[in-house]
């Protein structure tokens, strides 16, 4: 049962791109190259969907739910660009933001939008400026466990937040048992892993339960975890390393990263007539009814953590990478938009699926390459 289930997440994982139901209009350039101008030095070329420009180190860091991707991103686009080395540390969210407010790096990759006090401070870096949003690509946040002899769980919002508040304790209390009628629940005590770090993928589950589990999470949202007592780890590849080595863990953290290590995952009753298991193709149904709350050059979307849509996994993030949209250092700004703008290429942009990410729709994308390449 856990081979069909693991085979059945990978495929469903890279079975289908976001679709263009995201509300945001259609606008920019066909030109998936970033333009053809050599803006901040260094030779520039095509290659494919790659436009080399600038040499040297660029670094960055934040989100670890985007790491698997960026890890991707910078192996194909060094093969074609080998003057620039881009060096991405999975830091956090948090972590990687006050990185760039710092000036320490020249993009930081994010699972939340920037708070308005940030951008604010994002103002001394950004000369002329300000930090901006850029969305890159989306998918679900998995929720892992590991229960010897048990497949398949069916959870919803208000058992997962009471298991993750410590007011659920063992695999076979009642709420979870009138859940799965056909499961052979063991009495196993439950050992929920949160991140030990600021992050944006606890931010977008604190925000879920919030939402979805009011009176069962009392908790405010945010990157830094609420709750005292339970297990902690560093980034989303800690907290699923506990998972995969625990028998009772569960915990939260990027489908690719259950995929990776052949995690099983909760499937979420969202009040729909079956539950909904955590694939990109369910994810993208979710974030279909995301809206833009950004202006100007600003992508920041909100999305709809209480949707009970057929076959929509609500448990979904859209990690960013936070630039300045003005002032950007002359020794970074020429690789900035060449990597980037290689991410949201139709080539960039391909490689998502296979890993268990979901593609930004082909008008989001669009815009995504137009800001990249209006940044100066």
């Amino acid at each position: 049962m856990k081979l069909l289930r693991t085979t059945r997440l990978r495929a469903a994982a890279g079975s289908l791109a976001l679709t263009g139901a995201l509300v945001l209009g259609a606008c920019g350039s066909d030109d998936n190259t970033g333009g053809s101008t050599d803006t901040g030095g260094g030779a520039q070329e095509a290659a494919g969907d790659v436009r080399c420009a600038g040499s040297g180190e660029l670094l960055a860091s934040g989100s670890s739910a985007q790491k698997n991707a960026v890890d991707q991103w910078v192996s194909d686009y060094q093969s074609a660009c080998p003057d620039v080395t881009v060096n991405y540390k999975a830091t956090g969210s948090g972590a990687g933001i006050q990185e760039f407010l710092q000036g320490k790096t020249a993009f930081a990759g994010s699972d939340s939008v920037l708070k308005p006090e940030e951008v604010q401070t994002s103002k001394k870096v950004c000369k002329d400026g300000e930090a901006i949003n850029i969305p890159m690509l989306g998918g679900p946040i998995a929720v892992g466990y590991h229960v010897e002899g048990v497949d398949d769980v069916v959870l919803d919002a208000d058992t997962l937040a009471r298991i993750f508040t410590g007011d659920i304790t063992a695999w076979d209390d009642p709420a979870i048992a009138d859940l799965n009628p056909d499961a052979d629940l063991p009495d196993t005590g439950i050992q929920p892993v949160h991140r030990s770090d600021e992050s944006g993928t606890t931010d977008n589950f604190t925000r879920y339960l919030a939402a979805a589990a009011p009176d069962a999470w009392p908790h405010e949202p945010g990157k830094k975890w609420p709750v005292a007592g339970g297990q902690a780890a560093d980034g989303s590849s800690g907290v699923s390393a506990q998972v995969d080595q625990t028998d009772g863990a569960i915990s939260y953290f990027e489908l690719s990263y259950a995929a990776a290590s052949d995690i099983d995952t909760v499937l979420l009753d969202t009040g729909a007539a079956e539950p909904v298991e955590a694939t990109s193709e369910n994810a993208s149904k979710a974030i279909a009814a995301a809206k833009v709350t950004g202006t100007g050059s600003d992508l920041a979307m909100q999305l709809d953590y209480t949707t009970d849509a057929a076959g929509a996994y609500p448990l979904t993030l859209l990690t960013y990478e936070i630039v300045c949209d003005e002032g950007n250092s002359k020794d970074n700004l020429a690789k900035v938009k060449s990597f980037l703008g290689y991410t949201a290429s139709e080539a960039g942009q391909s490689k998502l699926s296979q890993l268990g990410y979901a593609p930004l729709p082909a008008e989001v994308a669009q815009k995504v390459r137009t800001t990249v390449e209006s940044l100066s």
